[in-house]
């Protein structure tokens, strides 16, 4: 019993600290007015040079025009993997998406962007439709999409 307690110590010790190391980000993309479908839209991390790290989210349920996000595509190779359980309905004209995600501490501060690429069928493609730094300074200030992203707000 006493090697038990001890290894579920040591297992606490251990986990505890790794789960103090995520925070909660509440991203928010809100889509300017445009006319047809729905927008598919990748919301990623990039780091400093804009090398693809991490998928937070995808907004579009058919992955047949996934590969027309073009700078997540091409950074996430577009392999299921990388957005299993991170997918939604995509998002109509005018609306916006609010997603909540753990991101890791020592992403924040250091560099790292949250980047949108959107697309919307038989419409142009935008590649970083818009960016936000994952800083404590820039949290909750909204930044100006250049496509079919009005606004890109991150939260820490």
């Amino acid at each position: 019993m006493k090697k038990i307690l001890a290894t579920l110590g040591l297992l606490t010790a251990i986990t505890l600290p790794a789960l103090a190391e995520a925070r909660e980000v509440t991203i928010t993309t809100e889509l300017n007015a445009y006319r047809g479908d729905g927008a598919y839209l990748a919301i990623y991390v990039t780091d400093a040079a804009g090398k693809y790290q991490r998928t937070l989210h995808i907004a579009g349920g058919k992955s047949k025009y996934y590969k027309h996000l073009l700078d997540w595509a091409r950074g996430s190779g577009g392999k299921a993997s990388e957005y299993d359980g991170m997918t939604g309905a995509s998002v109509s004209s005018g609306d916006s998406l609010t997603i909540k995600v753990d991101v890791d501490d020592a992403l924040i501060d250091a560099g790292y962007l949250v980047r949108v690429d959107s697309a919307v069928e038989d419409q142009r493609e935008h590649r970083i439709d818009a960016e936000a730094p994952l800083t404590t300074a820039g949290s909750g200030q909204a930044v100006v999409g250049k496509g079919y992203v009005k606004s890109l707000t991150v939260t820490l």
